[in-house]
């Protein structure tokens, strides 16, 4: 789940190194995405040769065997050449000299290496994911996200369970991906609240030449500036805890997360969390409780989370 306000690519998306800072940080920056290619491509699939840097950069031969070159000089220990097939293989004492995060080596080894354009990317290794049944149109998406970047209101036909279709104007400021859908964090000039619009029940949305007033803008936005803390922990009714500690790693017996008010109900439906106080939900999908359920006191999506419950005093009588 992520909270963004442009898709970052591959190429925008600057690498940490973990080693050789100095002489990596003096390149170029065209360069560098180069070399991490080649990293990534020894590290996961274990080979690269002239034709995959050409084919995923454009460069010439010629400049595909300098960067292989480079690469070779700064890291020996990583890159092996193989003379009979022509191709550089993943060294014996191979250490990576960019570090690669985990959400976009995923990304690429199931979707390929893409930056927007119209280009063929093929998944990098067999791989298969759920399908996306709800995909925003790039001609409603696009206008979206050039007013959140212009921070310019939006006016849009909207369609709601609940109100059907209405003409409204809304000043959004960031898009929200729970993980099944897209939606937009807006002002809502019809309602003056902040709300979540669901990106694919919007229409012909046509920016508003002006600029949002103070009282829309999102810092006013009490949900979206309020952080919550979430102590996730295995569900006490396994009688296996210790694998769901594998699962996500947990070093201490759980996972503690700072979230946004905004989103955290989304967040706790989609990882399938046990919100209840006395975790009461048996199903299998329910690995992991919310040890502390207060901590969503005051969170408007809290509804969202699997079996919440408000606190009784908070419940009006």
């Amino acid at each position: 789940m992520k909270l963004v306000s442009v898709h970052p690519s591959f190429a925008a998306v600057e690498d940490r190194l973990t080693m050789y800072p100095q002489r990596v940080e003096s390149m170029s920056h065209a360069q560098r995405e180069r070399l991490a290619y080649i990293d990534f491509r020894l590290y996961f699939v274990g080979e690269i040769g002239r034709p995959d840097l050409a084919n995923r950069f454009g460069v010439a031969p010629a400049g595909a065997t300098r960067d292989l070159a480079l690469y070779r000089e700064i890291a020996p220990q990583n890159i092996e050449f193989d003379g009979s097939n022509k191709i550089y293989r993943i060294g014996k004492a191979f250490s990576p000299i960019f570090e690669h995060a985990t959400q976009r080596v995923l990304s690429a080894l199931a979707l390929g290496f893409g930056d927007g354009v119209s280009v063929d990317s093929q998944p990098l290794l067999p791989c298969e994911s759920p399908a996306a049944l709800s995909c925003p149109r790039m001609d409603v998406l696009a206008p979206i996200c050039r007013a959140i970047h212009a921070k310019r209101p939006v006016a849009i036909r909207y369609h709601s369970m609940s109100n059907g279709e209405s003409e409204r104007v809304i000043v959004p400021f960031a898009l929200i991906d729970t993980g099944l859908r897209w939606h937009v964090r807006a002002f809502d000039r019809m309602s003056g609240e902040f709300r979540d619009f669901v990106v694919t029940r919007i229409e012909a949305p046509t920016l508003v030449d002006e600029e949002p007033k103070a009282n829309e803008r999102p810092d006013n936005d009490i949900q979206w500036t309020r952080i919550v803390e979430l102590d996730l922990v295995p569900h006490p009714r396994l009688a296996r805890p210790e694998i769901i500690k594998m699962d996500y790693g947990m070093a201490d017996g759980s996972i503690r997360m700072r979230v946004r008010a905004a989103v955290a109900g989304y967040m706790l439906l989609r990882w399938s969390v046990d919100a209840s106080p006395d975790h009461s939900l048996k199903e299998e999908q329910y690995r992991l409780w919310l040890s502390d359920p207060l901590a969503l006191y005051g969170v408007e999506n809290a509804k969202l989370a699997p079996g919440y419950r408000p606190p009784v005093s908070a419940v009006k009588k």
